[in-house]
């Protein structure tokens, strides 16, 4: 097992890669405490875990409430006394945020997924790390989308929130890499188990009049598979990548060079 009696607390474990990344810890051997702002998906994948022999306790936590992500890690502090992986997984649905030409797009659209996803990544990490600091371990992770790279249509503030959090990567690992911290992101593409690539699909498709077949063709040379971001996941957590700081892991299948 490559992430044995280790402290994982997921963000928006209800959704499919919170999900998958989440099973995946526990998989190898790590304690997932998992939340979601409702709690029944996040139930619903605790579940699973228990009954494949893992450990997992499900909260209800919204990931934009800094008292309230404040309150879990407490609590899952005061019973492990410890967290070494903090795990930013919450999204927004495609219909909020994108859609729309930016020409034609209000202020407010845009700026939703910017200030969401920054804020919530920021509070999550910056209170782990609060904790992880005094024991001079951890590893802080996220997600993020090939927007973050290249231009894309009708994707509002999307893209400008992906590569924000990228950056926020990037400084975060140069304040807490002296403390024994490791800040690593993951940018998957397209990855059509997801309920945001049926949404988007649906886009696509009244837009542009692209059938599913035409659509997962043009996301990349070949489409991941989630097993296949929650395993990498796995690796980057583990103390096997224990060189790696401070960037975001391409996985995007060849879509985007770095």
């Amino acid at each position: 097992m490559l992430l044995p009696g280790k402290v994982a607390v997921i963000y928006g474990a209800g959704g499919a890669i919170g999900g998958a990344v989440a099973r995946a810890f526990a998989g190898e051997g790590a304690r997932v405490y998992l939340t979601g702002r409702l709690q029944a998906p996040v139930e619903i994948v605790a579940k699973d875990i228990v009954s494949a022999g893992g450990a997992a306790e499900a909260a209800e936590v919204d990931a934009l409430d800094e008292p309230a992500v404040d309150r879990h890690l407490l609590e899952v502090l005061d019973k492990e006394g410890r967290v070494d992986i903090s795990f930013n997984a919450i999204g927004l649905p495609d219909p909020e945020t994108g859609g729309i030409p930016l020409a034609e797009m209000d202020t407010e659209r845009f700026s939703l997924p910017i200030t969401t996803y920054t804020r919530s990544y920021f509070l999550t990490a910056h209170l782990a790390a609060a904790h992880m600091i005094p024991k001079k371990s951890g590893v802080i992770m996220t997600v993020t989308a090939l927007p973050a790279r290249m231009g894309t249509q009708n994707n509002g503030g999307y893209g400008p929130a992906m590569a924000a959090k990228e950056a926020l990567t990037r400084d975060l690992s140069a304040e807490l890499a002296p403390h024994g911290i490791r800040v690593v992101g993951l940018r998957p593409h397209g990855m059509p188990e997801t309920p945001t690539m049926r949404e988007l699909a649906e886009i696509y498709a009244k837009s542009s009049g692209l059938t599913w077949e035409q659509f997962t063709g043009f996301l990349a040379r070949r489409v991941m598979a989630l097993d296949e971001m929650a395993n990498m996941a796995v690796f980057i957590a583990s103390d096997k990548a224990s060189g790696m700081t401070g960037t975001t892991v391409n996985l995007t299948m060849g879509a985007v060079a770095d």
